[in-house]
């Protein structure tokens, strides 16, 4: 079926985008730091965000366990739209909300 291979290929580039963002959570740089002072959340609390992220790629990328990345981004993405919303940071918020749009497709991708 032509709409498996689309909804994996969206699956596998939702797992990037996860791996990729929780890489820099994990790393911690200066920036990342201050925006979670601004957000008032406990320190070091971006290494978890980062690890959640990192587990969510893992799961997206093997199609056994992609509904559970599906699940596990859709929190973390709904907490990180939260507190961006919260914080008046709109525009910053647009990406997460595409994000998470493009987990309904990569859903359906299922186990081949």
């Amino acid at each position: 079926m032509p709409h498996t291979t689309i909804y994996a290929t969206i699956a596998q580039s939702v797992a990037v985008l996860f791996a990729a963002a929780g890489g820099i959570q994990i790393a911690g740089p200066v920036f990342v730091q201050r925006a979670y002072e601004r957000w008032e959340m406990p320190r070091k609390f971006y290494r978890v965000t980062g690890a959640l992220e990192l587990i969510a790629a893992l799961f997206l990328a093997n199609a056994e366990t992609r509904i559970w990345g599906v699940i596990l981004g859709a929190i973390v993405l709904f907490g990180a739209i939260v507190t961006l919303l919260k914080s008046e940071q709109y525009g910053w918020s647009i990406p997460g909300m595409m994000l998470l749009m493009a987990l309904v497709p990569a859903s359906l991708a299922g186990p081949f």
